[in-house]
């Protein structure tokens, strides 16, 4: 296990340092670098495309096949119809700011946030300073604009500061323009005031599908509708059994306003992401929830959030469940799952938490919503997203296309519902609305239980109602007792028919592949410029380094052997046969989080025996090819570990040497 990326054994965690390794050892590099690149895009080169693939592989075993969910791959290119029905075309916006004089473009939340954050910060190196200091006139200050410099604010401020910083996602557009002129926030990069917020879709629109301009459509923000749209074929490709699970990985696009965080946040991203269809009756329980129940999760709750605190509430998902702070079996599952995952990825434990999304930031669709975040010298940035959409995205789908996205469940035995219906007087209605009569009638047939229920009583006070329908008179329509009547009636179902519900973890990869990057970074004790990143073994982007001590011709073969043996296994390996020394050839391999290193030497010709070195420790054992292969194609796979390799083959004392 790496150390605190706080403190690298006593030195200071660097970002710079850290994403200086990534860049130059070719995890990621930023796109088109030779024409000046452009914001948001990053290319993964060698080491970022298998850290990359190994994880989505141990995702897609961790999830779809130990849940046996139904993979389903679907275009990214999205028609406008479908976004417009499912809300992403008029509500999938952040909210932006403006600096007149520069032109450059800052989201607000972001902005409030980095203002505020640098204050406190000069707050805190104030207080700190152990003398107060005499302004020189004869040095020249460097230029800050107010955001950052060491200035002592009263506990009052500190307070509010910290309050509104643990509600930032709260707030709404016009709110953040209070915020704003408030605290007078500006661009910390001009000191200029900036335009009031105003919303932007982050879709990226496409004018045209095929040679005609009469099909509009964007690249799609998310997997998911794909997989919605999809229901009813997979409903019957699993027998129409339910519950069950779809699953989704792909690229997914968003045009970010200010992408200034790395991987962090990108324009064109890889998107894991589950649907789970639940049925909504029963409190939507989990059949295997038992065996996560004892786990702990540490929970960020949106009333703790709304006090103004960021306080971490340690509990069993159980009990989360239990006590209605997770709203459903389903929902705990899920959060359970994702940690189990996080951390057989590597992820530091106790640099996760879940965070409950507050009302106003809540997704269109969603019921609840939990995030798990991960920290880093970013601070907590948002990995995983995991909702309970409710029924939404198939109700919508569903009303629009007429499809019937339902399932229909035999039922043991007969039973007699009551419902609200909603007639229309065929003769005079038909007549009274004329081109428009469809319409209409598809508003009526849209209209809930509850809805009824309401315009019954409207109905028969007033002799008449007023619908909704878009496109017709001014989006509004009056119906009178003699087109419509609505009244409560009974019958008996030998079928239940129902939508289900949806949760939904959704995972950021290329942000948890950086996230983990950083809690798995650290240097050697007494020699910082070794630089290691401790991944583990199943997931490095290299599982083993070969090296030939020399180049003399006898250890070619060796190599060979080895190489081949392998291969057979499928461990992805290297072969590093440069002349640095191998200090400094193991050293090369530790940036790169390669976790064991099989070194051939004199001893190797003579008696076909091999070192093998781990990459955390430094230490070393020996024994023969067979048994050295298999020492680690096991802790590839997960089958043992180094401390019990260890325990059965003989131990190699020896000293790296750089020279």
């Amino acid at each position: 296990m790496a150390p605190d990326m706080t403190t690298l054994k006593g030195k200071p965690f660097s970002r710079a340092e850290i994403e200086g390794l990534l860049r130059r050892t070719l995890f990621y590099t930023p796109s088109f670098e030779i024409y000046n690149g452009v914001a948001g895009f990053y290319d993964y080169g060698p080491p970022g495309c298998a850290l990359n693939a190994n994880i989505i592989d141990l995702w897609r075993k961790h999830f779809v096949q130990e849940d046996n969910m139904l993979e389903v791959d679907c275009p990214m290119i999205t028609p406008h119809e479908i976004l417009q029905t499912s809300g992403h075309v008029d509500r999938f916006c952040d909210w932006m700011v403006k600096d007149p004089k520069s032109g450059e473009i800052l989201r607000a939340d972001h902005l409030v946030e980095q203002v505020l954050e640098a204050r406190l910060k000069g707050d805190k190196e104030a207080r700190g300073q152990a003398t107060v200091q005499v302004d020189d006139p004869k040095k020249k200050k460097k230029k800050t604009h107010g955001a950052a410099q060491a200035v002592k604010l009263d506990d009052a401020m500190v307070q509010e500061i910290e309050e509104v910083l643990a509600k930032i996602d709260n707030y709404s557009g016009p709110e953040l323009g209070e915020l704003m002129e408030k605290y007078d926030i500006r661009n910390p990069a001009t000191g200029n005031k900036t335009t009031a917020p105003v919303e932007f879709n982050l879709m990226f629109q496409i004018p045209n599908i095929g040679p005609s301009s009469s099909l509009r459509g964007y690249l799609r923000p998310e997997t998911a509708q794909g997989q919605f749209l999809n229901f009813a074929k997979l409903l019957e490709y699993n027998n129409g059994r339910m519950p069950f699970a779809s699953a989704s990985i792909g690229k997914s696009f968003r045009n970010e306003i200010s992408p200034r965080a790395g991987l962090l946040r990108v324009r064109e991203f890889l998107m894991c992401e589950i649907e789970h269809f639940v049925d909504p009756e029963g409190g939507k329980k989990h059949a295997r929830f038992h065996e996560v129940a004892d786990i702990q999760l540490n929970l960020l709750n949106r009333d703790v959030q709304l006090s103004g605190k960021t306080d971490i509430t340690r509990m069993s998902v159980g009990e989360a469940v239990e006590k209605k702070i997770v709203d459903n079996e389903t929902l705990g599952y899920f959060l359970a799952r994702i940690q189990l995952f996080l951390h057989e990825i590597g992820c530091n434990p106790d640099k996760i938490r879940f965070r409950q999304h507050m009302a106003s930031e809540m997704a269109h669709y969603a019921a609840d919503c939990w995030d798990a975040e991960l920290q880093t010298s970013y601070g907590w940035i948002e990995c995983v997203g995991c909702a309970d959409r409710a029924a939404y995205d198939l109700t919508v789908h569903m009303k629009k296309t007429g499809q019937p996205l339902q399932v229909k469940e035999r039922l043991e035995e007969p039973r007699t519902v009551e419902f609200w219906a909603a007639e229309t007087a065929k003769k005079s209605f038909g007549p009274r609305f004329r081109k428009d009569a469809s319409a209409v009638q598809a508003a009526v047939d849209a209209l809930t239980d509850d809805l009824k229920e309401k315009l019954s009583l409207e109905l028969k006070d007033a002799g008449k109602i007023t619908l909704n329908v878009p496109g017709v008179n001014d989006g509004k329509v009056e119906l009178t007792s003699d087109l419509i009547t609505i009244e409560r009636r009974t019958r008996t179902d030998n079928v239940r028919t129902y939508t289900p519900n949806v949760v939904e973890p959704s995972f950021g990869m290329g942000r948890i592949l950086y996230a983990l990057c950083e809690h798995v970074y650290w240097s050697r004790e007494g020699d910082e410029s070794r630089a290691v990143l401790s991944f583990p073994p199943k997931i490095a982007p290299i599982s083993v380094a070969l090296y030939p001590l020399s180049s003399h011709a006898d250890f070619k073969p060796l190599i060979a052997r080895l190489s081949t043996s392998l291969r057979k296994q499928r461990v992805h390996f290297a072969v590093d046969d440069s002349s640095a020394s191998i200090g400094k050839r193991y050293s090369r391999r530790d940036q790169l989080g390669t976790p064991f290193h099989i070194t051939v030497d004199f001893e190797s010709v003579k008696n076909m025996t091999f070192t093998l070195r781990e990459r955390d420790t430094m230490k070393q054992v020996r024994a023969g090819e067979k048994e050295i292969v298999e020492a680690v194609v096991n802790m590839v796979n997960g089958d043992e570990t180094w401390e019990e390799v260890q325990g059965r083959l003989p131990t190699f004392e020896t000293q790296e040497v750089d020279e």
